[in-house]
């Protein structure tokens, strides 16, 4: 049986942004909202409300938050593919970001409407 999930929309808008793997953290992406930093070998993404982020950095816009409800324990396992597995089914794009207390899942904006019904109809609940 799938878990059943609580999620809950962040305000405003979001962008999932990149920098050259070397960069520093740009003072823009502390603040407000939901933030995430991430540096690999080969790249450094920064999620963050849109707004903050300068025209010149390479972005994709116009992303939604939902957190999970969590905690969830490491060893809990279906929790995320629960939730993505009916957006991707229906062919929504997704951004996943998890964290030690929690995930957070971001879609398009303009698939909002369509991913809180397909979360709806999936037995999880929007507060």
């Amino acid at each position: 049986m799938a878990a059943k999930v609580r999620l809950k929309q962040l305000p405003g808008s979001y962008a999932v942004s990149r920098l050259a793997a070397g960069e520093t953290i740009p003072g823009w992406a502390d603040g407000p909202g939901f933030v995430s930093i991430t540096r690999t070998d080969d790249e450094f993404s920064i999620v963050c409300l849109q707004d903050r982020v300068p025209h010149a950095v390479k972005q994709d816009i116009d992303w939604v938050a939902f957190k999970l409800l969590g905690p969830f324990a490491f060893d809990e396992t279906g929790i995320v593919l629960s939730v993505i597995r009916p957006l991707s089914e229906n062919g929504l794009g997704i951004f996943v970001v998890s964290t030690f207390d929690g995930d957070h899942l971001l879609v398009k904006a303009t698939d909002q409407a369509a991913a809180r019904r397909f979360l709806v109809e999936a037995g999880h609940t929007l507060l």
